[in-house]
Order: C-alpha cells, then sequence, then structure tokens
C-alpha cells in the first residue's frame, strides 16, 4: 500500500476516535471562544474532524504529485470521505445541531452515489471524483465545522452562517449526485 492509500485508510482510523469524542459524555467543561460557550468535547472532535479532513488535501496531493494514482485509492478516497462525513452528520443529528432530514438527503445521494460507483466498477470502471464532487466536500467539511463548533466567530455577529453553509452543502450534494447520475445513465439504459 502507497502513502497516499496510508494516510487515506489513517483518516477511516480516525473516525472512531471522532466519534468516541462526540458521544462518549466525557464531562470535560465547557470551553467559550469569542463569545460561543461549547463543550470541550465538541471543540476537541470538531479538531480531530478538521484534521482528519485534511488529510484528503494531502493524501490527493502527495498522490498526483509523485504519480501514485491508483484504482485502490481512486475507491478508497471517495469512501473515507462518505464515512467520515456520515459518522459527523449523524453525530450533529444525535446532538440536536443539524436536522435529521437534512442529514438523511446527503447519506442518500452518499450511498446512492457509491453504489453507482459499485456498479461502474464491476464493469472494469473506475470514476475518480470530479471537480463539483470536490466543491460538495469541501461544502459538507465546512458545514460540519462551522456546526461542530457552534457557529463560533459568526455567532457573535448574529449570522447564522453553521446552517446556511449546511444548506449549501445540501444543494452541491443533490446538484453533484445529479450530474454524477446523469454522466452515467447508459449504466441504466444498457442494462438488462
Amino acid at each position: 500500500m502507497n502513502i497516499p492509500n496510508k494516510i487515506t485508510m489513517f483518516r477511516i482510523l480516525l473516525i472512531p476516535v471522532f466519534l468516541v469524542i462526540m458521544l462518549a459524555r466525557f464531562d470535560w467543561g465547557e470551553i467559550a471562544i469569542l463569545g460561543t460557550v461549547m463543550p470541550v468535547t465538541h471543540f476537541v472532535g470538531a479538531l480531530i474532524f478538521i484534521f482528519a479532513s485534511s488529510t484528503d488535501w494531502i493524501d490527493g496531493y502527495y498522490a498526483r504529485k509523485f504519480n501514485l494514482v491508483t484504482n485502490l485509492g481512486k475507491f478508497l478516497d471517495p469512501l473515507a470521505d462518505k464515512l467520515l462525513v456520515a459518522s459527523a452528520l449523524i453525530v450533529l443529528v444525535e446532538l440536536q445541531l443539524a436536522p435529521s432530514w437534512i442529514v438523511i438527503v446527503i447519506i442518500f445521494r452518499e450511498f446512492a452515489v457509491t453504489g453507482l460507483r459499485a456498479i461502474l466498477a464491476e464493469g472494469g470502471e473506475v470514476v475518480a471524483a470530479n471537480m463539483l464532487g470536490k466543491i460538495k466536500t469541501w461544502a459538507q467539511i465546512i458545514a460540519i465545522s462551522a456546526l461542530l463548533l457552534h457557529n463560533i466567530i459568526f455567532e457573535y455577529f448574529s449570522f447564522p452562517f453553521a446552517d446556511l453553509s449546511l444548506w449549501v452543502a445540501m444543494i452541491f450534494t443533490v446538484w453533484s449526485g445529479l450530474d454524477y447520475f446523469i454522466k452515467n445513465k447508459a449504466v441504466f439504459i444498457n442494462s438488462k
């Protein structure tokens, strides 16, 4: 396994750490940052999520720079993103920081695209994420980070950045999912 794929695997291994920090109900007290008060566990969980998310850029950069792009990487990288994002979104619903219906829409899209990728892979075609998919991923990461951090900075100005960014993430998620299915409609047309 090459270094970019090891970085991707590390991202996957950070997910249970994130989940334990966020859901184990440790009593680490609260922290106040720029007028926003939040549990320390939410702050630490947000840092873990942000760090794990940043490894997506690192492994992609490293794979392209040193020509280490592999089919395993093309499969694992989006899977790691989906696992991390889905885990974080479910945590946000559990903590009542995100509406469940938006989370369901986002996770539904992720399962649908993963299913389509599996069908394409069965035919020998491995499709890397396109630019719209990358924008979708970063929109989700920004929204989740803002929600985990309780709308820090923007709360002081009474601006609902976290909530608005979740809507933007949902819109890009649906748009990129539709784009993915439209571009690969031949799978359905040619199926028996």
